[in-house]
């Protein structure tokens, strides 16, 4: 489907960041998700983040493979530079990008469909490298431009369309990425965008792999008993998977948390998940304090929100593979490509 071009009116008492420039100039197209999808809350806060920050628009690079959270790119920071990838290979494009142009921000867009099946590998390897870039992981169980199929979050005793019922274990993100080394790891969700555009902050300001898990309500499809994902989480009864023939028209579902606090949040459907952001004595630097917390209160039937865990001083790629302080991109043919010479050179100190 393709999007929609924005009528370029601006109201002229908006106000400006320090680069001079609104809100609007941070938008994207009209988005063609479904009505109160949560995909859009996000891209809301993250044109809310990147304008606080004062990010100049042409000095960012989007990357995102395929599904419903592959298509926020198009709705966010229209002046900056893009890349759609195949499915699943979104992190490797942002490797090579940002192997070439350190100097970009690179900010990625997946779902749980896109990171956590066909591209579960690479985003593994984007975090061992610690590939300097924001990584938003849109999550709401489902494949929604394929009609509602589970993806690898969906819970245990989940129903598919058909009926079957899931009996494989979920990919937890979090989890993933702090027993893979994640320096900077966080969830939050669609709705909290109090809690959301700080963190989205924090995380572009961070020196290496920033993965945010946000819990993104899916208006259409999950509408399956027990996926913390989902608008059915309490409910002690079947319901069918609404007909994909109807997209009913939803109001984004808004929530704040507050600090320590337990939080029921009501879905369209009235079923009810559970937020609770870290507690106030909660340290962050401390990867295994920080994977136990989140395995008990997931014990609790909770969804643990917040920065879970940080890293400053791990090096990102570049620091890692020692490359030079000019970006690739910036070098002169003949220091790139130093000739034959410079070849037989090298191979010398391998015979």
């Amino acid at each position: 489907m393709t999007s929609i071009t924005k009528p370029p009116v601006r109201h002229p008492s908006l106000p400006k960041n320090a680069l001079g420039l609104t809100k609007r100039e941070y938008e994207g197209a009209m988005s063609t998700l479904c009505a109160g999808c949560g995909h859009d809350s996000v891209t809301a806060a993250l044109v809310q983040a990147l304008w606080e920050l004062d990010l100049p628009p042409h000095r960012a690079a989007k990357m995102s493979g395929i599904g419903c959270s592959s298509k926020t790119t198009a709705y966010f920071l229209r002046q900056s530079h893009g890349f759609n990838g195949v499915h699943g290979r979104m992190p490797s494009l942002a490797t090579g990008a940002n192997a070439a142009n350190k100097d970009l921000a690179y900010i990625g867009i997946s779902g749980d469909g896109d990171s956590l099946s066909i591209g579960l590998g690479q985003l593994c390897h984007a975090i061992r490298r610690n590939v300097n870039m924001l990584y938003v992981l849109e999550n709401n169980g489902v494949y929604g431009l394929t009609k509602g199929q589970f993806s690898a979050s969906a819970d245990v005793g989940s129903k598919s369309k058909r009926g079957e019922a899931n009996v494989q274990p979920p990919i937890d993100p979090v989890l993933l990425a702090l027993s893979l080394g994640a320096t900077f790891v966080a969830r939050s969700f669609s709705g909290d965008k109090a809690q959301l555009v700080p963190i989205l902050k924090a995380a572009m300001r961070h020196n290496g792999f920033a993965l945010i898990d946000v819990i993104s309500p899916c208006v259409s499809f999950n509408d399956h008993e027990t996926s913390t994902k989902s608008y059915r989480y309490t409910r002690n009864h079947y319901h069918d998977i609404a007909p994909v023939d109807f997209v009913p028209l939803r109001r984004e579902i808004s929530a704040e948390i507050p600090d320590t606090s337990l939080v029921a949040v009501t879905m369209h459907d009235g079923s009810i998940v559970r937020f609770r952001k870290v507690d106030s004595e909660y340290d962050p630097r401390d990867r295994d304090a920080a994977y136990a917390y989140v395995r008990a209160r997931q014990a609790k039937g909770e969804v643990v929100t917040g920065l879970l865990h940080i890293d400053e001083n791990a090096a990102d790629m570049h620091g890692v593979s020692g490359t030079v302080d000019t970006p690739l991109v910036e070098l002169p043919y003949e220091e790139l490509c130093p000739g034959s010479g410079a070849l037989a050179e090298l191979m010398e100190e391998y015979r």
